[in-house]
């Protein structure tokens, strides 16, 4: 294995999820958002263990909370964690658990795991930043990430934050779906018309490409927030 001052890579992240053992480690949930979440903090977000507490900084929500082991893996890659504390993950003790907890995780934006609720908080936090007129040091305002789960839009809550915000122009926020098939209700149209019906900006990626990714989330689209749908299906 490498050593620990090694661990910083993409291709370190299989290493890092190794280290944190255990039978509920929610694999497939955590597996599936390994590229996004890696693509986010290494080549999109505003965000560092330097900033993690400046107000401008860039956020990253993780609504799907209940397989945090690829964000844990990211955060220790990043500096935020310390690569040692992945080995005691979920033990008594440790502030790492099953479900992220933002008073005790660095780097961690808010408490998740219950399965509809970053949507909205998202929301709210890009309006909070709006209303309280934050700006990074170039001027333009700082972006709310968070990331779903294709199930997790069954959650009312959902319909209600996707309405609102694409009413409300809230273009620093973005959602990405992470589309494994899981949904049980689906949409009429797909994942993406649900969102363009509600005046967002929508795009559609392989969510394993990071290349298609990071175009995904960066190339303009205008006051709008922005909807990125990543389809990981063929590895879940």
């Amino acid at each position: 294995m490498p050593t620990t001052a090694a661990l910083t890579r993409y291709a370190d992240l299989p290493a890092l999820i190794g280290l944190m053992e255990g039978d509920e480690k929610h694999s497939a949930a955590a597996h599936s958002t390994l590229d996004v979440v890696w693509v986010l903090y290494d080549r999109v977000l505003a965000v560092s263990p330097e900033t993690a507490d400046d107000p401008a900084r860039d956020r990253f929500l993780l609504s799907k909370g209940h397989g945090p082991a690829a964000f844990y893996a990211v955060l220790a890659a990043k500096g935020f964690l310390d690569v040692s504390a992945l080995r005691g993950w979920t033990s008594f003790g440790s502030a790492l658990g099953h479900h992220p907890d933002r008073v005790l995780v660095p780097g961690v934006e808010i408490g998740s795991g219950s399965l509809g609720h970053g949507l909205p908080l998202a929301l709210g936090t890009a309006l909070g930043l709006r209303a309280q007129n934050v700006r990074r040091p170039d001027g333009t305002a700082p972006r709310t990430v968070v990331l779903v789960g294709d199930g997790e839009l069954d959650e009312g809550s959902n319909h209600e934050a996707i309405a609102a915000a694409g009413r409300l122009g809230v273009g620093s926020l973005t959602t990405v779906v992470i589309d494994n098939g899981s949904a049980m209700h689906g949409w009429p149209g797909g994942i993406a018309r649900r969102f363009e019906i509600e005046g967002w900006a929508t795009r559609e990626v392989q969510g394993r490409d990071h290349d298609a990714l990071y175009a995904a989330f960066t190339r303009p689209w205008g006051d709008r927030p922005l909807a990125v749908v990543a389809r990981v299906r063929s590895a879940n």
